[in-house]
């Protein structure tokens, strides 16, 4: 089974693994006894990503990428193992879409002319009013 996120884009079953751990979140006395927060590991390189969007996801995850190439979601938001379970392939979802989504290239622009001029009108003024602070010298 496959976890679609977008037409073209799912992520095998295989690449995905889920570990349960102690919770730091909410939960009372039930967060000592039972393990209800989630950890979901995706292997990127069995994830079967097109170039392009496996290097934005990349820069995307940040410090959530290990040095073996797997993406590590953490999730204990919620006081149940289901809740949690689903809250990460949420996140990982959201988190692929963001990458698929091409940045719009940004295109140079040149200052006008007339933006350049007010530039420099605006700096000999300044230079001007400076000047006229300055204590002039006397000579006789």
């Amino acid at each position: 089974m496959k976890l679609q996120i977008t037409r073209g884009i799912a992520i095998p079953e295989e690449a995905m693994e889920f570990q349960f751990v102690r919770s730091p979140g909410p939960g009372g006395q039930n967060v000592n006894k039972v393990s209800t927060a989630v950890q979901l590991r995706v292997n990127l390189d069995s994830a079967g990503l097109p170039a392009p969007i496996r290097t934005r996801l990349e820069r995307l995850a940040g410090r959530r990428l290990t040095k073996h190439g797997e993406l590590v979601i953490e999730a204990h938001r919620q006081r149940t193992q289901a809740r949690n379970r689903e809250d990460a392939i949420e996140r990982l979802v959201d988190l692929v879409q963001r990458a698929s989504h091409a940045p719009k290239p940004r295109i140079k622009t040149k200052p006008s002319r007339a933006s350049k001029q007010r530039r420099t009108d605006t700096k000999v003024r300044r230079g001007k009013a400076k000047k006229m602070r300055s204590k002039k010298s006397i000579d006789f």
